[in-house]
This record gives structure tokens, C-alpha cells and sequence, in this order.
């Protein structure tokens, strides 16, 4: 199997960077709705996990999209925010 970056490449160059952004709402979409049935009993485990997998994926690529070091920082970011809120 190819590395994340040559994946995350051939993706872009088959579909384009505008279907992957539609993309990425969708597995939003989904790992929602996936969130929601669990909630009421009507989703197991492995169907939030299987959307969850989608969903980081998507995550990745778009993190190589718009910068992975960026994207690192603004992390570090928030999470310092998060402690700080935490006392």
C-alpha cells in the first residue's frame, strides 16, 4: 500500500480538491447521524467506529490539504485553551 501522502495525492489528482471538501462534510454527515442511532440503541459500536475510521481519514487528508504543521499548532492551541478551561 501506498504512504498516506501518496494517497492523499492521487486522491486530489482523481477527484479533485472540491470533491474532496464535499466529501469530508459528508463523512461529517454520516459520523452524525452514526452518533445520534448509537444514542438511541439503534447503531452499534462498530458503526461509529467504521464512521469514525471515514472521518479521520477525511481528517488527514484535509490536514495535508491545508498544512499539516498548521494544523498541528492550532491543535496545540486549543488544547492548551481546553487545560486552561480545566483549571
Amino acid at each position: 500500500m501506498r504512504d498516506m501522502e501518496a494517497l492523499y495525492r492521487a486522491t486530489i489528482e482523481k477527484w479533485g480538491e472540491q470533491a474532496q471538501y464535499d466529501q469530508a462534510a459528508e463523512e461529517c454527515a454520516e459520523l452524525i447521524v452514526a452518533l445520534k442511532h448509537y444514542r438511541r440503541g439503534k447503531a452499534d459500536r462498530e458503526a461509529v467506529i467504521a464512521e469514525l475510521a471515514d472521518m479521520q481519514l477525511m481528517l488527514g487528508q484535509l490536514s495535508w490539504m491545508f498544512g499539516e504543521d498548521e494544523v498541528r499548532r492550532a491543535v496545540q492551541e486549543k488544547l492548551a485553551k481546553l487545560d486552561g478551561l480545566l483549571g
